[in-house]
């Protein structure tokens, strides 16, 4: 009973609204890229976001979501520009610093990609994301490390072991990822 009570008060109340209230807002540009992002439509999501940018080129949301794209599509150096552009002009955002350590890392760039992730954490020390990126550079690091110290002495039981551990712990989180 009580529900149909509210039912109908919600219903005459509407009713009662001018037409304006009642139609919902359009929605954001970064809703609209983001939506197409996750539709995997991210040709479309760059031109979405391209076009906002025309109109409000200083929009850091569609900027660092473009970067985003960008690095989705694979345009990397494009993508390594549009986020160090955004780390100058907005120093205080930890995103940006960690996607271009993510980019960074992928190069084998290590040492910059462990800046950049620093620079994440002096931002936003709970930058979940970041953390996370951090233990997996960490582990990256480490399979590098123990793969030198095998060349250098191959007979190096231990070191043979950790390598072997520290590349299919990396196997296995790529494959989560």
């Amino acid at each position: 009973m009580k529900s149909l009570i509210a039912l109908i008060l919600c219903t005459a109340l509407a009713a009662a609204m001018p037409a304006a209230a009642q139609t919902p807002a359009p929605p954001s540009a970064a809703t609209e890229v983001g939506a197409l992002m996750k539709a995997g439509a991210n040709e479309e999501a760059l031109k979405r976001a391209d076009a906002r940018l025309k109109d409000n080129p200083r929009d850091a949301q569609v900027r660092f979501m473009r970067a985003v794209i960008l690095t989705e599509l694979g345009r990397t150096v494009e993508a390594a520009a549009a986020f160090e552009t955004l780390i100058a002009e907005y120093p205080e955002l930890p995103e940006p610093y960690n996607n271009l350590a993510v980019i960074r890392a992928a190069q084998g760039s290590y040492e910059p990609a462990w800046r950049l992730l620093q620079q994440a954490l002096a931002a936003q020390p709970n930058y979940v994301t970041a953390l996370e990126n951090l233990g997996d550079l960490y582990l990256s690091m480490a399979e590098q490390a123990y793969g030198k110290a095998l060349g250098l002495k191959a007979d190096n039981a231990a070191v043979k072991t950790k390598l072997e551990a520290a590349r299919e712990l990396n196997l296995r989180l790529r494959a989560v990822r």
